[in-house]
């Protein structure tokens, strides 16, 4: 159900909603209110309209009869454009105003999310162990990755800032096979890949619910009205904005693996060390167009098409139906996979696989019909990252160790590196890296 029509025909739904959620959300009765306000407003001006186009036949119909005009009608018709045009005005301002408010109102979940106050709430739906005998006290990423010289995070800062950071020689060479990897799995189960823009409009970002609410976390450029992509989700869901597709279209899988540009970075400590949490990192997204009947079957589908991939790696890890308190806004539900990083001893979240209903496709004028001549009807939207690769990298770099210094390379993963068995550590260079006793190049 579109947002607006969930306002009009469900407040009550929507109150106990976000009473679920446990955020706050600005007042539904006074969006009522609101709502109630420009309809009138409406209904007002479309009289006037009536009214006036009645007078211009009187005048058109007395100019071709050779009468004389009735000034009082040509009078009156002079009048109701003044006042047309002003409630015309009023009724503008009224709906920037509903619109701008509604865009601060969650989804309403579905009944099988489970109720919880925040993310210690959610449910295990499965847990996953690893295929792989990982060494005892496997280093973590941060530490085994510079000695290897194929993570540079120091490098990174200095060029950037902190919350970048460079893949070096293998290190480059495993994201890319990666990469490679989920692009072919998922082409194989029916997606069609796409290479999308990365600077994206306000109009695409606040069509898929990144704005007004994210603003703060995206980066915007100075002179034009264009983001930084945050996901694919954006230019992949936008992709079809303002069209109406067909049924037979349904289910339509996209994909795309773009970079990723966020502000949110974290604090510090463990927590964020290495690149558990960056500004700017690659990811291949999933995104689903789908006839209402069949969007949660379809969910399932795509939390498999996911959870395939960490399967396929050989990595511990878990599934969690996200509760009310910590389901994102413009989810009906989500499934949050995580992984089991060794090194680090943490769980990262690598993927969120989600059904937004009609929420996106309602702001982005997204519909389907169903025959030619069927009244056009709003799509369901699915999203889900297949997956990201920072953390994905962490989980591999830390599970995959078979020695001290030693990471293996998974056997699906091999074909995309020429067969290679292992990662190869990059040779140091400079002076400083001398002086920090690590060999260069052409040290003796």
């Amino acid at each position: 159900m579109s947002a607006l029509s969930t306002i009009r025909s469900r407040p009550e739904d929507l109150k106990r909603a976000i009473a679920l959620r446990n955020k706050p959300y600005p007042d539904v009765d006074a969006l009522v209110t609101l709502d109630t306000e420009c309809r009138q407003l409406a209904g007002a001006v479309n009289a006037l309209r009536a009214k006036r186009n009645e007078q211009a036949h009187k005048l058109a119909d007395a100019k071709k009869a050779g009468g004389a005009v009735d000034a009082a009608v040509s009078r009156e018709l002079g009048e109701l454009r003044d006042t047309i045009a002003a409630d015309e005005a009023k009724l503008q301002k009224c709906e920037s105003e509903r619109d701008a408010l509604l865009l601060l109102f969650p989804q309403i979940p579905h009944p099988t999310v489970p109720v919880g106050k925040d993310g210690t709430e959610n449910v295990v739906v499965r847990e996953v162990p690893s295929t792989v005998r990982t060494i005892p006290e496997p280093k973590p990423h941060f530490v085994l990755g510079p000695e290897l010289n194929i993570l540079d995070t120091e490098r990174g800062a200095k060029v950037s800032g902190e919350g970048f950071y460079f893949l070096v020689g293998d290190g480059a060479r495993l994201e890319m096979a990666l990469i490679t990897f989920m692009r072919e799995t998922h082409r194989k189960a029916g997606y069609t890949e796409l290479l999308p823009p990365i600077l994206i409009s306000s109009a695409s970002m606040t069509g898929t619910g990144q704005l007004p609410k994210f603003a703060e976390d995206s980066y915007k450029t100075v002179l034009d009205d264009l983001w930084l992509a945050p996901t694919a989700e954006v230019p992949l869901t936008n992709l079809y904005r303002d069209e109406v597709l067909l049924g037979t279209d349904l289910p339509l899988k996209v994909m795309a693996f773009t970079p990723c540009f966020r502000r949110e970075a974290g604090g510090h400590g463990v927590e964020t060390r290495g690149i558990a949490r960056v500004h700017q990192f690659n990811k291949v997204e999933l995104v689903n167009f789908v006839h209402p009947n069949s969007s949660y079957d379809q969910l399932e589908t795509l939390l498999s098409e996911a959870e395939a991939i960490v399967q396929a790696l050989g990595l511990r890890y878990r599934i969690f139906n996200l509760c009310t308190g910590d389901l994102p806004d413009k989810a009906a539900k989500c499934y949050d996979i995580e992984l089991w990083a060794p090194g680090a001893a943490r769980w990262l979240e690598v993927s969120s696989v989600s059904n937004f209903e009609d929420y996106q496709s309602t702001r982005a004028g997204i519909r389907y019909r169903e025959t030619q001549a069927a009244k056009p009807e709003f799509v369901h939207t699915l999203n889900g990252s297949g997956t990201a690769l920072p953390r994905l990298m962490v989980a591999v770099m830390e599970t995959w160790q078979t020695s001290p210094g030693r990471i293996e390379v998974p056997p699906v993963l091999r074909p995309y590196l020429g067969g290679q068995t292992h990662l190869e550590p990059t040779p140091f260079v400079g002076e400083r890296e001398l002086g920090r006793g690590r060999r260069g190049w052409n040290a003796g």
